[in-house]
């Protein structure tokens, strides 16, 4: 059975607006394991609205919520991070350690736009390399500035940025949109990582497999290991993920559509 690695979750209880209790908390991992997601990068908001979200207490916060896991033996293996949203001075909390990075490994930082607008990231893309970070755009499919005018994100994955969509979108959750723009950028070759974006035990919950299936579906087998576990894991270790464009893959079209054509 294919295990997976989950880079976006809102899993920490009662510090954003994803798990709001420890039985939240615990239920969602029961889900993750059951879907056979191995390991998890909590990544609640820091800055914008949550700018009161300190480096140090999502690290305390992990620590307690692995050793809760481990008492009620589910072998989830969890680990720091955030879902930063981009603003002035992100980088000098970065730098400080107030601001995490993905696994708190001081390689990957998880980028939030605004939602219903886009900003230009090359000037971030660049002060992040300048401090040897690479920064992981979180669900672009579902930014309403880039669904109207997706042509901006094949020039930022040229410029080093990593393209994380979100599971739901591919499946269909998150309205006909996104799940048409996540099948045309897996088409473009511009995604590295799927990640659930989980907020709940009872919706956003932290599935992959059907995302996972959905992928090699529309690309192969070897594209769908990728998104789902090879990167990911790359991030929760700290190690490099090879960037830029995938090969990209022409949509595979459905059985009933071939025939309907021959």
């Amino acid at each position: 059975m294919t295990t997976f690695v989950d880079i976006h979750c809102h899993l920490l209880p009662g510090i954003d607006d994803g798990a709001q209790t420890w039985d939240d908390s615990l239920a969602m991992a029961r889900m993750a394991l059951d879907d056979g997601i191995a390991t998890t990068v909590c990544t609640p908001h820091q800055l914008g609205n949550f700018g009161e979200n300190r480096g140090e207490e999502i690290r305390r916060l992990v620590l307690e919520l692995q050793a809760r896991l481990d008492e009620a033996r589910l072998p989830l293996r969890v680990l720091p991070g955030a879902d930063v949203r981009i603003e002035s001075e992100m980088m000098q909390r970065i730098k400080a350690g107030d601001v995490l990075t993905l696994g708190d490994r001081g390689r990957h930082v998880l980028l939030e736009l605004p939602h219903e607008l886009y900003l230009p990231l090359e000037p971030v893309l660049a002060e992040l390399a300048s401090a040897k970070l690479v920064g992981v755009l979180s669900h672009p499919e579902r930014n309403e500035g880039i669904l109207r005018n997706p042509g901006v994100l094949g020039p930022l994955v040229d410029a080093g940025c990593l393209m994380q969509i979100t599971a739901g979108s591919l499946c269909g959750t998150m309205g006909p949109k996104c799940r048409e723009m996540s099948e045309s950028l897996l088409a473009e070759g511009l995604v590295h990582f799927v990640a659930t974006d989980a907020h709940s035990p009872r919706s956003r919950r932290p599935l992959l497999r059907r995302a996972f299936e959905r992928v090699a579906e529309l690309t192969d087998a070897e594209t769908a290991l990728a998104l789902c576990f090879t990167n990911p894991q790359c991030v929760a270790d700290g190690r490099t993920v090879s960037g830029g464009r995938r090969r990209a893959v022409r949509p595979k079209r459905r059985w009933f559509a071939s025939r309907a054509v021959a």
